[in-house]
């Protein structure tokens, strides 16, 4: 007798989104690199579908050095056209052009607020919002503090940040819990963050 399929946020439904539903999505992520490769994704999917984007996942990760970000911001035209060459990922002039000034833009974060999670968690002062939804209708394509993550870095030169990209980022970096609470992967996702020092969790302004 086989095991029946967990309940699972209504997107997730084949592979690879249910893998990365049910290890990646909505865990805070506080690695600079983890949070860069996400960034990036996230502009890379606009008009995609995060199917796509998974399975290109690996080849961004090898074509990007690892999304070593210092590595990234020294991307030549060398690379660019590397890139545009490169099937593994998507080969949009504007979505590579705005991923090294991203890097470049992130390396400047940085130098200001000491890491790119200090700087980018910052929006929901240091701590994962816990929402509670109860239907997937009722999960916004963005919030108050998306839009303003979304003002402020476009100000600071980042590209592909609108406020839907930014929330979308959010979610899949654990800013906000936004997994429904029917989905077996709620209260796991609740306690990766909880079971940190409280420290730890928290990020300067």
């Amino acid at each position: 007798m086989t095991n029946p399929e967990p309940d699972r946020c209504h997107w997730a439904r084949q592979e690879p989104e249910t893998t990365y539903h049910d290890q990646e999505w909505g865990v805070p992520q506080h690695d600079d690199s983890t949070l860069f490769e996400f960034l990036i994704l996230e502009g890379a999917q606009a008009g995609l579908s995060w199917s796509t984007i998974l399975k290109k996942r690996e080849g961004y990760r090898d074509a990007y050095r690892g999304f070593d970000i210092a590595k990234v911001a020294r991307f030549t035209p060398a690379d660019v056209a590397r890139l545009l060459g490169d099937e593994r990922i998507v080969r949009n002039r504007l979505k590579v052009d705005a991923s090294i000034d991203n890097a470049r833009a992130a390396l400047t974060a940085i130098e200001a607020f000491g890491t790119l999670d200090a700087f980018l968690w910052r929006y929901v002062d240091g701590a994962p919002v816990q929402n509670a939804w109860t239907q997937h209708q009722q999960v916004p394509a963005s919030t108050p503090a998306s839009d303003a993550m979304s003002k402020d870095l476009k100000k600071r030169g980042f590209r592909f940040v609108g406020s839907t990209i930014c929330y979308a980022f959010m979610q899949a970096v654990g800013m906000v819990n936004d997994h429904l609470v029917s989905c077996h992967r709620y209260d796991q996702v609740m306690s990766a963050e909880t079971a940190r020092p409280a420290h730890a969790r928290r990020r300067p302004a």
